[in-house]
């Protein structure tokens, strides 16, 4: 599925005409009646993006599991825990 595009379109969403370009899409510029072609060049195959690890180590398991709430109070936030269903 090709996509066609003003420059003002691109100037407004450039990162958004990137990205269809990378996913190998048709990415088409239309400045004054001539059509410019977007693409990834030949020799900048995109690799897989490598797994991320979580920056966040969960210790209860009730927050694991989403069994948790909090209340906003004077002195700040008060966390609890929910009952299951």
């Amino acid at each position: 599925m090709n996509k066609l595009y003003t420059v003002s379109q691109v100037r407004a969403r450039l990162s958004d005409a990137l990205d269809e370009a990378d996913r190998g899409l048709g990415v088409f510029i239309e400045r004054r009646g001539a059509r410019y072609q977007l693409s990834l060049a030949p020799d900048q195959a995109r690799r897989p993006a490598a797994k991320r690890q979580p920056r966040i180590d969960v210790v209860d398991a009730a927050v694991e599991s989403g069994q948790w709430s909090w209340d906003l109070t004077a002195s700040g936030l008060r966390f609890r825990g929910r009952k299951r269903r």
